[in-house]
């Protein structure tokens, strides 16, 4: 469906309806301090692009925030350079961001960062793309050059959207920002939905009743947009519908020269003459060990080193399992309805394996088929989806042999990291046979399991049927006027406290709510002009469900 508003389609919702674009660029700015309050130290745990937003922005304000951090910047917007080649990396983590995440396109903008289309299949960023299925190869450019079946599959996947889901209503809400109108479409949804699986939307829809079995099959194996989505099958559909109602799913663009680029972008960028950097003489504090409340109020942070801080308040943009299993945290610091959401986020398993070749050598035709020897790839096999990042005619290439979830991930898990680039390599090589993959590839593979990195244990949140109540005990934290006296204080961001897992827009918008949250702490105050997400909270909060 077209957006036909004058604002760009954004993630408006829809659980809670808020132009987080429209306060970031408001002349107003996000608030103010009070003066006795200017120069305030506050903890951020965790340096990626959650903690580092808000930093920024609480750096703006004139508190000074302290980073700590046990790995890298970035988290996981983390890119790999290939050996000495500078300008040749692989996106481990984020790499596709749809223009509708608006708030950090914000951070990407400012900092002056250049984007192109992600080479998405079947998009013209991917000029050839083959789906191989059953041992069958289909090469194609558009949607029209495959069999029926895969029409039939797209227009069912549309149908049932429309069919359960509202969809042209909802997303003609959100493209207006029609807070009250969202709210209460999506409300519907909710109850509906939130004890419900992305399988059971699919199979209980008419348009795909109608089908065979084959066509479900297809479309988990290859789906639609992006790729197949049966490692989904089994979490809330509400997960699901978030993602195609905010047009994540859409108009996806990489970072040119990384996506590493914005937390670190962030880092050294000058604010009055003083940037996160120059705050920290140049390297964050190390990981946390603990974080407890101590008896005048304040909140000590331990870090790695046995080096204990005193703040008056804390921001945390960890996953949120290092709270139950890596930090240890005051128990009282949390409700134990707080805890118990925490402890049962779900994480998705994620495997990448990437190699340089010499060349884009896929953009040599053969003069008698007219075809490439390798294109984008998604196929049943191991693989699952195969990418193809162009550098320019003359420079090195890079292939992201196989992008891999949940189960697929898990074969490879305790593989090495040649081993992965062999299995992947020989498996593309019998789709693609005239092709000699293994000559072009160059220097060493570089691979991600985020689910065996301890800092993470996991790639992002992927919500189970009935996790709505704990997404949104997670999403409002922020909101602590309730709260008894031993908790305030400790704010919660990243994109596994938010509504939409996996997507740095997520961690954006929960890192802005968390700055939203320490300045009424400090009894600070949005200006009237620009009220911010607390000024709202009261008519847009997203919909409680009865326990």
């Amino acid at each position: 469906m077209a957006n036909t508003s004058a604002q760009p389609l954004s993630a408006f919702g829809p659980d809670f309806p808020f132009a987080y674009d429209d306060w970031l660029t408001n002349s107003a700015g996000l608030g103010s301090i009070p003066a006795d309050r200017q120069g305030t130290e506050v903890a951020v745990v965790g340096g990626g692009i959650g903690g580092l937003v808000a930093a920024h922005e609480l750096m703006k304000l004139g508190l000074v925030p302290v980073v700590y951090e046990s790995g890298r910047l970035g988290g996981r917007l983390r890119s790999q350079r290939f050996g000495a080649a500078n300008n040749v990396i692989a996106e481990l983590g984020g790499m596709r961001f749809p223009r509708s995440s608006t708030a950090f396109f914000h951070y990407v903008d400012m900092l002056g960062l250049g984007t192109r289309p992600f080479p998405n299949p079947l998009t013209p960023a991917a000029p050839t793309t083959v789906i191989d299925l059953g041992g069958v190869p289909i090469f194609a450019e558009t949607l029209d050059d495959l069999p029926p079946l895969f029409r039939e599959v797209a227009e069912a996947w549309d149908a049932a959207l429309n069919e359960h889901a509202d969809f042209a209503g909802m997303r003609a809400a959100i493209d207006t920002r029609d807070a009250a109108e969202v709210r209460r479409r999506w409300s519907t949804l909710v109850e509906r939905w939130d004890d419900r699986t992305f399988y059971d939307f699919v199979a209980s829809s008419r348009s795909f009743s109608e089908l065979s079995f084959r066509h479900r099959e297809v479309f988990g194996q290859v789906g639609f947009g992006t790729g197949g989505w049966d490692s989904d099958f089994p979490n809330s559909m509400l997960e699901i519908l978030r993602v195609v109602l905010c047009g994540f799913e859409d108009d996806q663009h990489l970072i040119v020269g990384g996506a590493e680029q914005v937390p670190r972008g962030l880092w050294s960028l000058e604010v009055d003459g003083q940037s996160l950097d120059s705050l920290h003489s140049g390297a964050p504090r190390p990981g946390v060990a603990a974080i407890r409340r101590s008896g005048d109020g304040t909140i000590n942070v331990t870090d790695r080193n046995g080096v204990a801080r005193s703040y008056s308040a804390v921001l945390i943009a960890t996953q949120s399992w290092l709270l139950t299993t890596s930090i240890d945290v005051d128990e009282t610091l949390f409700s134990q309805d707080h805890w118990m959401a925490l402890d049962r986020t779900r994480y998705m398993q994620s495997a990448k394996t990437f190699v340089m070749v010499d060349r884009p050598f896929w953009n040599e035709r053969d003069p008698v088929t007219g075809r490439p020897p390798l294109a984008m790839t998604l196929t049943d096999r191991n693989t699952r989806g195969t990418y193809l990042f162009d550098n320019g005619p003359d420079q090195p290439a890079v292939i992201c042999l196989s992008y891999a979830w949940e189960a697929d991930a898990a074969k490879v898990l305790t593989m090495s990291a040649h081993h992965r680039a062999r299995l992947a390599i020989e498996t593309l090589e019998k789709i693609y046979p005239d092709t000699d993959l293994a000559s072009h590839v160059i220097g060493e593979p570089i691979t991600v399991s985020w689910e065996s990195d301890p800092d993470f244990l996991g790639a992002f949140k992927g919500a189970l049927p009935g996790h709505y109540r704990y997404s949104r005990r997670m999403y409002s934290h922020f909101m602590q006027d309730e709260f008894p006296a031993a908790q305030p204080g400790v704010f919660l961001a990243g994109d596994d406290v938010s509504w939409t897992p996996g997507w740095a827009e997520g961690a954006v918008q929960t890192a802005l709510n968390a700055v939203w949250g320490i300045v009424h702490h400090f009894g600070g105050t949005a200006a009237a002009t620009n009220p911010g997400p607390g000024d709202v909270w009261t008519e847009r909060a997203p919909v409680e469900r009865p326990d």
